[in-house]
């Protein structure tokens, strides 16, 4: 006998198969549960969280749909949104989609030239925005488009002239002017453009990935065939919409289970929107679940010989449970595990899944590698993490880890009707429905990556293992030495990542004679550590006294310590200020720009190899 969620689930499976458009895909939950919880947004002004049921939110897509209809776009205008997460953005984005415009999410953190040259790019109609301020930054980075005819404000705005264009108005405003809302009929088509998301462009200017009704429902059938989301889970939606994995995982997702999503409102405020909204299913990058792991161990290293030793017990009993449970290689004694495990879950596990709200049946990592440590340090103290595997132009996701089937070494296996291969250098190539159509204006880029076969290069070197897969790197980013050594760079930052002191980190060694790092240390760390050693944190001589020297490059050692010796870097240059979108050395998905963070730290790069080969000492730190 199925129980109520899972009978919703299994209708909404067989829905999607019948279901063409995301348009189609709103109006059938709407039709499914009107007056089920939708979303939960935080009211700044009363103070308190605030419930929208999907009748409630279909009636303001409805608004949405009579201002975009009284634009007379045409179909498959542009049509850039610029906003922050929230019920605005899906009534926007739902409107967008029934009325067979373009959705352009753009990431509210990058810089504004960078949106000035994706609205020129794709010709955006019409822009959508969080403030008037938001607008003039990117207005002064040059020229307007010509094509784009209205900007509209979330916040009130100062009133333009009739004559400026673009023109202005506040989204209040624009609302009004349109009378009373009405039914709109979906006017979109399966193989019409949904959205054109652009790349984060770690090595030049950002790509805009077309993809359609149908390349997004695809990935959706295979993603509800593997992940088990039910009407009663309560997702708390953390990344930008911008972000193609927020989009599909976080936003499609539970709409066609009938799940409900609360936004959060910072990531300063995350700790108490997660103890507040007590989510079942959490979607995330890895530096979140880095950041809980990072302060895990702080707690532990802060209570002493004791802590350390509870920790470390936890971990190892934690651990070889969930290994026995996933029918993984394990060691230790399975009667003395099970006798301690109830105590230890007592006096630390428990405390830990209480961080993230107590409830979670699925925490869902994916945008960029995690590292080991941090896997297993979670896992260990029961967080039902599965990390996945994807990339914007397959929509995004090509495989994930399951809850009974979950191998963290790996990003588990591609989703149901998703093929892979390897390729020339163990190229991961993907072919799916749910494969983009191209990229917006550039047939030949678009032709370098996907063949006429319809197999698409991911550009990331892997191993397949049993039918899971193993993300070596990416091609471009394995490094190979002087001495003909091949290392993948992420790997080793990802080692050096597992200890809490560093924050970020960059492996160079590419036609060098060994690695050297560029490290970013957690400023918290950072003054425990300074203090330690009887030095003035604040002073930047301190990073090159020889006791932090000699430490910092122990500390990389030993985070390395399970890697080829060839594969831990020689050389460190530390640093406290942190690469950010906001100084260009991260892209809005907070991937590294490698070529950047070498222009900007060139001169500290020479005078690492520089140093070494005019000293005999075997290691650096700086």
């Amino acid at each position: 006998m199925e129980t109520g969620t899972s009978m919703e689930a299994t209708a909404a499976a067989t829905a999607l198969r019948g279901i063409s458009t995301l348009g189609e895909l709103f109006a059938w939950r709407v039709g499914q549960s009107p007056q089920a919880l939708a979303y939960r947004q935080y009211d700044s002004v009363a103070g308190a969280w605030r419930s929208y049921s999907w009748r409630e939110i279909q009636l303001r897509v409805a608004c949405w749909q009579r201002a975009l209809s009284a634009q007379m776009l045409g179909a498959g205008a542009r049509v850039g949104v610029l906003l922050p997460n929230g019920v605005d953005a899906v009534c926007a984005d739902q409107a967008l989609l029934s009325l067979g415009l373009v959705a352009v999410p753009m990431h509210a953190l990058d810089n504004p030239a960078s949106i000035r040259y994706i609205l020129d790019d794709c010709q955006v109609a019409l822009l959508l925005v969080e403030s008037q301020l938001q607008w003039r930054a990117i207005a002064d980075c040059g020229l307007v488009p010509e094509h784009l005819r209205q900007v509209v404000t979330l916040q009130a705005c100062d009133p333009a002239p009739p004559e400026q264009r673009p023109s202005m108005v506040s989204l209040g405003a624009w609302l009004e002017r349109t009378g009373e809302p009405g039914a709109v009929a979906c006017r979109a088509a399966g193989a019409d453009l949904a959205a054109i998301v652009y790349t984060s462009g770690t090595t030049g200017r950002p790509k805009g990935v077309m993809l359609s009704h149908a390349n997004v429902l695809a990935n959706l059938r295979g993603l509800m065939a593997r992940l088990p989301v039910r009407a009663d889970d309560v997702f708390l939606s953390v990344l930008p919409l911008s972000h193609t994995f927020e989009r599909t995982v976080g936003y499609y997702l539970p709409l066609a289970a009938g799940a409900s999503v609360a936004y959060a409102r910072s990531m300063a405020l995350l700790a108490e929107d997660l103890s507040a909204i007590r989510p079942t299913v959490l979607v995330a990058v890895p530096r979140i679940y880095e950041k809980f792991h990072a302060a895990q161990i702080e707690r532990g290293a802060a209570a002493g010989a004791a802590g350390r030793a509870l920790h470390a017990l936890t971990l190892g009993v934690g651990w070889r449970r969930f290994c026995r449970r996933q029918r993984l290689p394990t060691g230790g004694l399975a009667m003395a595990d099970a006798l301690l495990w109830p105590l230890l879950e007592r006096l630390l596990a428990r405390a830990v899944r209480e961080r993230f709200g107590a409830r979670l049946r699925a925490a869902i990592c994916g945008g960029a590698p995690l590292p080991e440590a941090t896997a297993q340090g979670l896992l260990a103290m029961g967080l039902p993490l599965l990390q996945g595997y994807g990339m914007t132009e397959c929509s995004p996701v090509v495989a994930t880890n399951g809850i009974d089937d979950n191998w963290p070494a790996s990003v588990g296996r591609a989703l149901h009707g998703c093929e892979v291969r390897l390729g020339a250098r163990d190229e991961l190539q993907v072919r799916s429905a749910s494969v983009m159509l191209g990229y917006w204006g550039r047939p030949e880029d678009s032709a370098r990556v996907v063949g006429a076969d319809g197999w698409l290069s991911t550009g990331d070197q892997a191993v397949v293992e049993q039918g899971r897969i193993r993300i070596v790197g990416r091609i471009k980013d394995i490094l190979v030495t002087s001495n003909g050594e091949k290392i993948a760079a992420a790997t080793v930052e990802q080692a050096i990542l597992g200890d809490p002191l560093f924050a970020q980190a960059m492996v160079i060694g590419d036609n060098r004679p060994y690695l050297s790092a560029l490290l970013v240390l957690d400023a918290a760390a950072w003054r425990a550590l300074a203090l330690r050693l009887a030095l003035d944190p604040a002073q930047p001589d301190s990073l090159a006294a020889p006791a932090t020297q000699a430490l910092l490059l122990k500390r990389v050692r030993e985070a390395c310590a399970q890697l080829p010796r060839h594969a831990a870097p020689r050389a460190a240059w530390a640093m406290i200020e942190p690469w950010t979108v906001e100084n260009s050395l991260l892209t809005p998905t907070l991937k590294l720009k490698r070529e950047g963070l070498m222009a900007r730290y060139a001169v500290q790069i020479a005078a690492m190899y520089a140093a070494r080969s005019n000293q005999p000492s075997p290691d650096l730190v700086h």
